[in-house]
Order: structure tokens, then sequence, then C-alpha cells
């Protein structure tokens, strides 16, 4: 896993998150703003998804590999989740799940980075 990218990764998915809040707090509805910055997040969470694939069949594994594998598969998950159900829902409340599920995904992927980081001691 990419240090660096998890910084990337933490700061784009606080912009979600701060975006969310904002939207919340003037009582408006998610809009295009929005969805372009999960998807950027979900861009960014793909590409770490990749290069900690291509580490893990090259050999590299964690001490907790099926659990680091899991935290992976759901972290990316998470914005998809939260941009459909912020568009579905029809109340000023869409921008709180999008910031739920941007503060949701920073925390997970520093999670990940310990876990990948783990030295099995």
């Amino acid at each position: 896993m990419s240090t660096t990218l998890v910084a990337v990764v933490t700061v784009l998915a606080l912009v979600v998150a701060a975006l969310g809040i904002t939207s919340t707090l003037l009582r408006r509805r998610t809009g295009l703003v929005h969805l372009v910055a999960a998807g950027l997040l979900e861009a960014a969470l793909v590409v770490q998804a990749v290069l900690a694939v291509v580490q893990l069949v090259g050999g590299t594994r964690p001490p907790e590999t099926s659990t680091f594998v899991a935290y992976l598969l759901s972290v990316l998950l998470i914005p998809v989740a939260g941009a459909l159900w912020s568009r579905t829902e029809p109340t000023r409340w869409a921008g709180t799940v999008l910031a739920v599920a941007g503060l949701v995904v920073a925390v997970m992927i520093w999670r990940c980075l310990q876990l990948w980081e783990a030295t099995g001691a």
C-alpha cells in the first residue's frame, strides 16, 4: 500500500464529508459536486486496491491477510453506497449520509494501512 495514496484518499474523504455537512447545514440535497467528489474518492480507492492486490500477488502479505482483504473490499463499497443512498434520500439529510460515508472511508483506509504495516509480533 502507498502511504501517499492513503493521505490522498483521506483528503478526498474529508472533502466528501465537508461537502455533505455543508449541504445538510444549508438544507440542500446532494448534487453533481457531491457525486464528482465521491467518484474521485472511489477512483483513488480503486487505485489503492489495485496496488495492494499487485503486492499481495507478488508475495507481500500482511500478518492478518484476511482482515486486510476484508477491509480493502469493504472500503471500496462505502463511497458507492453513500452516494446512491444520498441520491435517493428526499430530505436534507442526504448530505449527512454522504458525510458519514466520507468519515468511514477516512478511518477504514488508515486501518488498512495499519494492518498492512503490522509486523506480526
